[in-house]
């Protein structure tokens, strides 16, 4: 079962691979960090949609709120979420160690 579940995240991995490395390059482009460019692609989506970040660490909460800075153009939001929506996004949000932590 545990090679399974490898082979699966493996393929999940390569399945994300062209929307991560277009988050990543424009993120390069823009001068942040490629979460910054995913909160500020959630941000442009209208007022319907609230990203919530988790985070630990004070520094996260510095670059998760630094999203806010980020803008992103009409062309760029519409290409990420025309590339989202051809790709999908595959895999499961949580592995299964991450999902027995929550609700603790």
């Amino acid at each position: 079962a545990g090679s399974k579940k490898a082979v699966q995240d493996i393929s999940n991995l390569t399945a994300n691979e062209a929307l991560v490395a277009r988050v990543r390059s424009l993120a390069d482009v823009k001068g942040c960090t490629p979460g910054q460019v995913a909160l500020a692609w959630l941000l442009a989506q209208g007022p319907r949609i609230v990203p919530i970040p988790g985070t630990r660490r004070r520094e996260r909460l510095d670059e998760n709120s630094g999203a806010t800075t980020v803008s992103l153009s009409a062309d760029e939001v519409d290409d990420l979420s025309g590339l989202a929506a051809r790709m999908g996004v595959q895999g499961e949000r949580y592995n299964d160690g991450g999902l027995s932590m929550l609700d603790r």
